[in-house]
């Protein structure tokens, strides 16, 4: 079966090997499994541009090359005008040397693909919507357009759709979905040491206004201000690092907050164990992972109550979802920290939650929709 994958994620050709952003490959690798050949219609870039990015390991025998584009300035609009003309070309005929048609929404090329796909309604195709499902969430009106197309089942014939959260109202295209990180294998009881004494928080994702970084700063000093002993350990990079920077020099706050920048996910782990919450007040997600990865090793979450996230929270009885107001926030964390009963008990419920999706579920799931 010749699987061919639709995306805005670019491969990247560097020292003579191609590379695309470490979660991704971790992906392919399972989709590779289960078919004879991977080929890809998505843009190229030649440099990493601060992307944390790992090696393809499989052979890639044929990459049909989008041009890569942006609406930033009047100039690029009107240059992505013309690249769309010629980048539905490139689809078309990608998607009719492929067997099955598998896109990568939203995005662009997402957005582009889902239109192509509509002239073939006889190949069996699937779709990962890796953003927010909620048909209430504001969102571009592009975003909203892929959202639509997937759904109609006289535009999309064919297809499973994979989305985070089960959603009133969705068509017989859509399946619930999950993403997961850690094996079966790697399953064991966390225990929070060191409640007491001091208490670990830990930020892992891009440091852009979209994950809000700076909010979880601000939460950490005003925990501070309150009496509790903490710690926030800041794993990523990002334009907003200038930001955060000053301000924790402005606010007195070196001894407090650190920062890690890209690690392993060997690195990332061993945080989770060592930390007591996992903190993403972040603007936008999909299935948050950093949420579901914490919560694996027993951290509490505290996150925004976007998409799927008060579905893995439980609405708040396996962690705190945020109100985005300062002063309510820090309330409730500030008495969960001073409630180290409730808060062993929501860290196991986190831990147990979060336990049930491994990466050997998540093959499987994957199995099912690729092979009939």
């Amino acid at each position: 079966m010749k699987l061919l994958i639709v995306s805005t994620a670019p491969l990247i050709y560097k020292d003579g090997s191609i590379y695309a952003y470490s979660p991704y490959v971790n992906e392919l690798v399972i989709l590779k499994k289960f078919s004879d050949e991977i080929i890809f219609c998505c843009p190229v870039w030649n440099e990493d541009n601060g992307l944390l990015i790992s090696e393809i390991p499989f052979k890639i025998p044929f990459h049909f090359k989008l041009v890569d584009s942006n609406l930033k300035t009047f100039k690029s609009i009107v240059k992505s005008l013309f690249s769309s003309v010629y980048n539905c070309v490139v689809l078309f005929k990608a998607m009719k040397n492929a067997d099955h048609i598998h896109l990568r929404c939203p995005g662009n090329v997402g957005l582009l693909g889902c239109f192509v796909q509509i002239l073939f309604p006889n190949k069996i195709k699937s779709a990962k919507y890796a953003g927010n499902w909620d048909p209430k969430s504001k969102q571009p009106w592009t975003y909203k357009i892929q959202k639509y197309i997937l759904n109609n089942t006289f535009l999309t014939r064919n297809i499973q759709v994979l989305v985070y959260g089960n959603w009133e109202r969705q068509s017989k295209n859509i399946k619930s979905f999950f993403t997961a990180t850690y094996s079966e294998n790697e399953k064991e009881t966390s225990i929070k040491a060191d409640f007491k004494e001091q208490q670990q928080f830990v930020f892992v994702g891009s440091l852009t206004s979209g994950k809000n970084p700076m909010y979880a700063l601000q939460l950490v000093e005003g925990l501070l201000k309150k009496g509790n002993k903490i710690v926030l350990n800041i794993y990523g990079e990002g334009p907003e690092r200038v930001h955060l920077e000053k301000y924790i020099k402005d606010n007195k706050l070196e001894k407090f907050v650190f920062f890690k920048g890209n690690q392993s996910k060997e690195i990332i782990k061993k945080a989770y164990q060592e930390s007591h919450f996992v903190i993403l007040p972040s603007k936008s997600e999909g299935w948050p992972k950093v949420v579901a990865e914490g919560m694996f090793w027993g951290c509490v979450p505290i996150a925004t109550k976007v998409s799927c996230v008060p579905f893995m929270i439980d609405n708040g009885k396996r962690g705190i979802l945020l109100d985005m107001d300062i002063n309510k926030d820090l309330l409730q964390i500030h008495e969960l920290i001073n409630d180290e009963k409730n808060f062993t008990a929501k860290s196991k419920l986190a831990c147990d939650w979060s336990q049930n999706y491994t990466t050997d579920l998540f093959e499987s799931e994957i199995k099912k929709l690729l092979i009939k």
